[in-house]
């Protein structure tokens, strides 16, 4: 069996060893939220130790110094707009040729005039966090009541503002039940792109519950299914993009792509038909999931200049005060690691979709140590493991 390059995940076309397809800069740890499933364990005042306005413009001067197109920039904390010198950034930022994006916190340091100002600056988009249907659920996942309704009301304003709304929800064991309902909020929100993350067991989150290998391949095809009504990105689940070739392998063959799906996969079926009843939604195309991995297209960077593959996996590849961001990128061993895929452990290094896939390294490290070892998330046996011929796609 070969396997074809498809139109149905896009890969990165510039060489991904050379430079990053996006940049994530945490530039506060601050925060006034106490979210249950924080990576970063916020803190509510700002660290001294924290990356300066100066320091920030030359962080960014060290992104805009890698070929065009240059990496996208998100801005992100902690809540960014803790940061009193935020617009500043993003205005510097945006002068300089990045497309420049914010991911803040529900507080009310996000406010209408706020918003207006960052826009004027020159930000694109801005991403909420949406991780229940019911304020319950989302208001004990923030740790503040009346979360829940404020980020519906700020999501109208970002809109208003003139912003790309894009959406991020966690799922977990106890969550995964609302993404039919969590669906219909995000698309009567008019958010552009729906963000999905998959808990990985670091920070705060070690204390909620997250799904098994089986659950979690049961809503990447809910996920595929849902992609008809809104672009949908998952976080710490590469292998949707698996799953979305194996559709598609599927289809061509006049298969049914979603046989043998779990009784969770049925569930979410049945509920979204009564979600979406009466609610205006139109077919699609799809849009195709990118093949971004921690340190292959992918970086992130904390308060203090610590670079790292992604922000839920700790490991340190350098520090900007120290070495340009593109050295690190380049040249940091951890990094260029993690985009040899064919090195990884387990079925990972032997999985004919390692190239578009490659597991989530986050899920791997928590769970073994290890961030180059088999993805305990995934569920699929790879042709290799059951001594069957395959060519990798490439």
């Amino acid at each position: 069996m070969t396997l074809s390059p498809s139109r149905s995940v896009r890969r990165q076309k510039h060489d991904v060893h050379d430079r990053p397809f996006i940049v994530i800069w945490e530039v506060t740890r601050a925060c006034q939220l106490a979210c249950l499933h924080c990576r970063a364990d916020a803190i509510t005042r700002r660290n001294p130790g924290e990356l300066t306005l100066e320091e920030g413009r030359r962080l960014l001067d060290g992104i805009a110094d890698f070929p065009k197109p240059h990496p996208l920039v998100v801005l992100t904390g902690g809540d960014p707009f803790e940061r009193p010198d935020l617009a500043e950034l993003v205005r510097y930022g945006a002068s300089i040729g990045l497309s420049v994006s914010l991911s803040p916190s529900v507080t009310p340091n996000l406010t209408p005039e706020r918003l207006t100002e960052m826009h004027a600056a020159g930000a694109k988009a801005i991403s909420l966090s949406l991780d229940g249907a019911r304020a319950g659920t989302h208001d004990a996942f923030r740790g503040f009541e009346g979360t829940y309704a404020a980020t519906r009301v700020a999501a109208q304003q970002v809109t208003d503002a003139g912003f790309r709304l894009q959406i991020n929800s966690t799922v977990t064991r106890k969550t995964v039940e609302e993404l039919p309902a969590l669906l219909r909020d995000v698309i009567e929100l008019g958010a552009k792109l729906w963000s999905v993350f998959f808990l990985v067991p670091t920070g705060r989150g070690q204390q909620l519950q997250t799904l098994s290998a089986d659950e979690v391949e049961d809503v990447l095809h809910w996920l595929a299914d849902m992609s008809r009504f809104i672009a949908i990105k998952t976080t710490e689940a590469p292998h949707f993009r698996r799953v979305v070739l194996q559709r598609e392998i599927a289809a061509a063959a006049g298969e049914n792509p979603t046989a043998g799906r779990g009784e969770l996969y049925r569930r979410l079926v049945a509920m979204t038909a009564v979600e979406l009843e009466g609610v205006a939604v139109r077919d699609r195309p799809a849009r195709p999931p990118i093949d971004v991995n921690s340190g292959r297209g992918f970086m992130f960077i904390d308060h203090t200049g610590k670079v790292y593959p992604s922000g839920f996996l700790p490991h340190v590849a350098g520090d900007v005060r120290t070495t340009s961001v593109a050295e690190i990128y380049r040249s940091a061993p951890i990094m260029r690691q993690l985009r040899s895929p064919e090195a990884f452990g387990g079925k990972c290094g032997v999985c004919e979709f390692r190239e578009v896939c490659g597991g989530s390294r986050s899920h791997a490290y928590a769970v073994t140590g290890d961030p180059l070892a088999e993805d305990p998330s995934c569920a699929y046996v790879p042709r290799a493991v059951l001594n069957e011929a395959v060519t990798p796609l490439s």
